[in-house]
């Protein structure tokens, strides 16, 4: 007689983590459809933080990349959050796993091996954080050879758009008032949702133009905020997003290609084309400059050389720095703005505290009787109090 059952159960669990394979060599279409407990199986050269936040906040259960996270050429940041969330990641698998490798399969991942049932389908390096932090420290010497490569990249974008970049032509004009008006605008960069929410205070006092790029469009939906623009690929952006009432700027190679319009026109919505070369965040910046904002707030984006570098992209990079260069001092840090709007005590507030206190002074002295006795006090304490009050507007 047999017993299948306990036979089954006296089987040991096999070890490592195991989890539904979501296969790509396209990065932002992997991201796209990714469920909590996936193993991602990816092809991604120095994994970059903002990747890595979306690998996150899917709540992933592990990575497989089939290139090195950490070349050398610069020391990228996505590796190091991965791994101290606990998410492992295994590198450097070739280039055959994306091809074994079957979408929805179940995988597991155990030391550097990837497993197809107790079948190895591929293996490479496991990081740790030892690891990462030898590889970083090497590839810390790579920052200068890709500073020189983005200088060469830089000329060669300015020669491109020199029009765009110095007159504004080729920006599109939409029917949006940006002039003489303060503009925010909302990137699905690091701490984004956190940054907007501590712009709260700041958006309801000055009602500024609100510019959504990509997904950051939903970040502001989520925060309670309607978009005025959207500036972005429209496949990366939400149906309610995009039927928010929202004016749509869909960016365009510079032969006028737009990936993304069909989704658009599909909805039955409106949009305007921006042919250029830049990423979506500088052309989001590019069309408040052009638009004659009084400043832009800037949420999302990167704040320091590692984070500039971060991203690998040199293509999109020397626009970046060319956007920067263009705003100047209009362009102000989300995080600065939070924090100095924070710290101003309004002088509508003062004065509600001291009508408040003057005014249980009096009752004070109505109930007590002594307000002959102490009149020309009386008149003396509200006339310096007026003169204090008066002060703080002037």
């Amino acid at each position: 007689m047999r017993f299948p059952g306990l036979l089954s159960r006296s089987q040991p669990p096999r070890p490592g983590i195991t989890g539904s394979a979501k296969v790509d060599r396209r990065t932002g279409d992997l991201l796209r459809r990714l469920s909590p407990g996936d193993v991602v199986v990816l092809d991604h050269l120095d994994l970059d933080r903002a990747t890595a936040d979306a690998l996150l906040r899917a709540d992933v259960a592990g990575v497989v990349n089939a290139s090195p996270s950490i070349s050398g050429r610069f020391p990228n940041l996505g590796p190091e959050l991965l791994v101290n969330a606990g998410i492992p990641l295994i590198d450097g698998v070739g280039q055959d796993a994306l091809r074994v490798i079957k979408e929805g399969s179940r995988v597991r991942l155990h030391e550097g091996g990837v497993y197809l049932g107790d079948k190895e389908v591929a293996s490479g390096t496991r990081q740790t954080a030892e690891t990462i932090a030898d590889q970083m420290i090497e590839a810390k010497a790579g920052m200068s050879a890709q500073l020189e490569a983005f200088s060469a990249n830089t000329i060669e974008f300015l020669r491109r758009e020199r029009t765009m970049i110095l007159d504004g032509i080729g920006v599109p004009q939409i029917p949006v008032q940006m002039r003489g008006r303060q503009v925010v605008v909302v990137a699905p960069g690091v701490d984004h949702v956190d940054d907007l929410r501590g712009l709260r205070r700041y958006i309801a006092e000055h009602r500024p133009v609100l510019i959504g790029v990509e997904s950051g469009a939903d970040a502001l939906r989520a925060a309670g905020h309607r978009p005025d623009v959207i500036v972005g690929d429209p496949d990366g952006i939400s149906t309610d997003a995009l039927r928010s009432g929202a004016r749509i700027v869909v960016p365009a190679y510079v032969d006028g290609h737009a990936p993304g319009l069909n989704r658009v026109q599909d909805l039955g919505i409106e949009a305007v084309t921006f042919p250029a070369s830049g990423n979506s965040e500088d052309l989001a910046l590019l069309l408040a400059e052009a638009h004659e904002a009084t400043l832009v707030v800037g949420v999302g984006f990167q704040a320091t050389l590692r984070e500039f570098l971060d991203r690998g992209r040199s293509g999109s990079n020397p626009s970046t720095f060319l956007t920067r260069l263009k705003l100047g001092g209009k362009l102000v840090d989300g995080k600065a703005v939070a924090t100095l709007h924070r710290s101003r005590v309004s002088a509508g507030a003062v004065v509600v505290m001291v009508g408040a206190a003057l005014l249980a002074i009096t009752a004070a002295i109505a109930v007590s009787g002594v307000g002959a006795a102490y009149g020309d006090w009386f008149t003396d304490t509200w006339s310096a109090a007026f003169s204090w009050v008066k002060g703080l507007f002037s």
